[in-house]
């Protein structure tokens, strides 16, 4: 039987910008810029540093990377839009976008978690530490995340193209996330949304309870040392990440546990930005902020560049 499908998606972005559409644009491109300049500065670092040999920064520069892919995935489009009230994708360059930004997402989770096990094992077992986490058990664990995040993303991307999408193409968005996209399809849905919702539950919420565990340990065992200043030194090796895995849930709950019915599209638009724009931006800044050893080497970086001048 003959029938038209969509090839293309029009993406309205934010509406009724008028006068602070440049405005708007120069900010977000700010943010693009430090996003990603702050992530590839703690990839470089972790690279070409000898002061940062841990496994906990080896799965920092993989969480940065993580947040370049998912950064890089949607800002250049979103800007693009924003100057140009709106865009146009073709229909597989918006299964793709989906597609990077679920295994992006998913492997973050995934890391998180890891590096949550990484600061249990430092602060629970430090005499087993070295013994457990040798570099090859961290490139195992890292080539799990991210091979877990990109094959389980296949899953809904491999159903989404059994769907038939009729029209209409118009999504009120800046980025094509799954929800909108389904509403397009003129087939039933429900199978999708199905699998979708069990596996984005289990990568959601079984993550976050394994972390909620190891920091349940880690906080009775700093609690065990017996000075002030022992346990204050003892927390600082795990409060970046922990702040990290604050910001990074509180904008994944908010976005996707939080029912969403009776909101407005422009408060799901903000919410997804919070998610996809401001939390990769979040962590290098937290890392710089509050991780000593990474200040320790930022600043003896620049003291090197100010001495070769």
């Amino acid at each position: 039987m003959n029938r038209t499908e969509i090839i293309e998606i029009i993406l309205l972005g934010f509406k009724n910008l008028q006068d602070f559409k440049y405005f708007v644009f120069f900010w977000f491109l700010i943010i693009y810029v430090v996003t990603v300049t702050g992530n590839v500065l703690i990839i470089l670092l972790v690279l070409t540093s000898y002061r940062l040999p841990s496994p906990m920064f080896f799965f920092l520069g993989h969480l940065s990377f993580s947040d370049v892919l998912l950064t890089s995935n949607i800002g250049p489009n979103m800007l693009h839009i924003i100057l140009s009230d709106g865009g146009i994708v073709s229909f597989g360059g918006c299964i793709t976008q989906f597609f990077l930004y679920g295994s992006s997402a998913t492997t973050e989770c995934l890391l998180l978690s890891a590096m949550s096990y990484d600061r249990y094992l430092a602060i629970c077992k430090p005499l087993h530490y070295t013994t457990i986490m040798d570099l090859k058990y961290c490139f195992c664990l890292v080539l799990v995340c991210w091979s877990l995040g990109f094959a389980i993303t296949l899953i809904p991307v491999f159903l989404i193209r059994t769907l038939w999408f009729c029209g209409p193409n118009v999504i009120d968005h800046f980025f094509c996330d799954l929800g909108p996209l389904l509403e397009l399809s003129c087939s039933d849905v429900s199978i999708v949304k199905y699998e979708v919702f069990v596996f984005s539950s289990l990568l959601t919420i079984l993550p976050f309870v394994f972390i909620t565990i190891t920091y349940v340990y880690i906080f009775l065992t700093i609690l065990r040392i017996t000075s002030a200043s022992g346990r204050q030194k003892t927390f600082s090796t795990c409060s970046s990440h922990l702040a990290v895995v604050c910001t990074y849930y509180g904008a994944l709950f908010v976005m996707y546990v939080v029912p969403s019915r009776g909101q407005s599209l422009n408060m799901n638009k903000v919410v997804s930005l919070m998610y996809t724009v401001v939390t990769p931006l979040f962590n290098p800044i937290i890392y710089r902020l509050r991780n000593q050893e990474i200040k320790a080497v930022i600043q003896k970086n620049i003291f090197m560049c100010k001495t070769c001048k």
